[in-house]
């Protein structure tokens, strides 16, 4: 295999602009603080239209609706997915009510983007991704990380192969929560692993496939949930992939896809906008993208383009993140909640 040597540049990423791609009517399932950050970052970076909001009552949607200037509140999520001026519908409720929110959407014929973790473990995404097959309307988990223009300059690097024979994943995601954050509920399938760990275990297997082997050990907290990870997956070819999640203590958050022929780095934190850094193995060069969006969850929108660029097309997935790929990732994450005793329950 030949090796291309380091270019003078990085890569421009390949991401829709906002005007290229159909303008659709959203309607979002929850009001919590997921679901008001993705609705200030379509009505700030997109033509894209949300129309109504659902939640378990009118007063909740009410005041949602009212700070996000939104057209409709609904009292409940079936009211939401009834809707007949919804095209697509946003799930930002707790993890453990994906699953039935999904499923309610599916089954109305409403289009879905499922904030992540698509569900609590690889069978429940599956249940939800062969619900959406099955009706014919498009499914997508809003792993919002791999839509941004940062994530694709470094599927450009990979797939050019200027990292080479790519050997191993390092990527570490702590935040510090205190009570009565819901991470901290066994009740909501709080803990780091769904929360965090989903983005450590994405981008490795992302970067190397599936985990062929699975070895982890944790931490519980006080309130019964699992406090922090540590993660060593090994992949085809026997690369390897070092992962850590807590939501104990603030870390430094930051990845490195590490070749033969050269180190990608990611500065933290790595699932947000920000630079891309590659540097050839013997340390002589570096060259960056630097990211002109600014740190932060302004950037959600993406997720949201590719969802109206798939639909525009008539794709019922993603290309970019395919029920398959989110597949691989749950079922590393199954094999670490085995290994560390935790269980998660959905809520019918």
């Amino acid at each position: 295999m030949s090796i291309p040597s380091l270019p003078d540049a990085l890569p421009a990423p390949r991401r829709p602009s906002p005007s290229s791609v159909p303008r659709l009517r959203w309607g979002v399932l929850g009001t919590g603080w997921i679901a008001s950050r993705f609705v200030a970052s379509l009505q700030a970076s997109t033509t894209q239209r949300v129309v109504a909001v659902g939640s378990r009552t009118q007063t909740s949607a009410d005041a949602f609706a009212g700070t996000s200037d939104i057209e409709r509140a609904h009292p409940s999520a079936e009211a939401l997915v009834a809707d007949p001026e919804v095209d697509v519908v946003y799930v930002a409720t707790p993890h453990h009510l994906h699953l039935a929110g999904a499923l309610l959407a599916i089954r109305a014929g409403k289009h879905v983007l499922v904030e992540k973790p698509l569900g609590l473990n690889a069978s429940e995404a599956q249940e939800i991704s062969d619900a959406a097959a099955a009706a014919g309307v498009f499914c997508m988990e809003a792993m919002w990380t791999l839509f941004l223009p940062r994530l694709d300059v470094v599927r450009q690097v990979l797939d050019a192969g200027l990292l080479g024979h790519v050997r191993t994943v390092l990527a570490d995601h702590g935040e510090h929560f205190d009570p009565p954050h819901r991470i901290l509920d066994p009740a909501m399938a709080g803990g780091s692993l769904l929360d965090l760990g989903t983005y450590v275990t994405m981008l490795a297997t992302w970067a190397l496939g599936p985990a062929t082997r699975v070895l982890a050990t944790g931490e519980t907290t006080g309130t019964g949930v699992n406090g922090q990870a540590a993660m060593l997956l090994t992949h085809a070819g026997d690369a390897t992939s070092v992962l850590h999640s807590t939501l104990l203590t603030r870390t430094p958050t930051t990845a490195t896809i590490a070749g033969t022929a050269a180190t990608l780095t990611l500065p933290g934190p790595f699932f947000m906008p920000g630079d891309v850094v590659v540097t050839s193995a013997d340390g002589s060069r570096s060259v960056t993208w630097t990211d002109p969006e600014p740190i932060g969850h302004g950037a959600l929108f993406h997720s949201a383009l590719e969802v109206a660029r798939c639909i525009g097309e008539g794709l019922l997935e993603s290309p970019l993140h395919p029920a398959a790929a989110v597949q691989s990732n749950l079922r590393a994450l199954d094999e670490v909640t085995r290994q560390l005793g935790v269980t998660y329950s959905s809520t019918p």
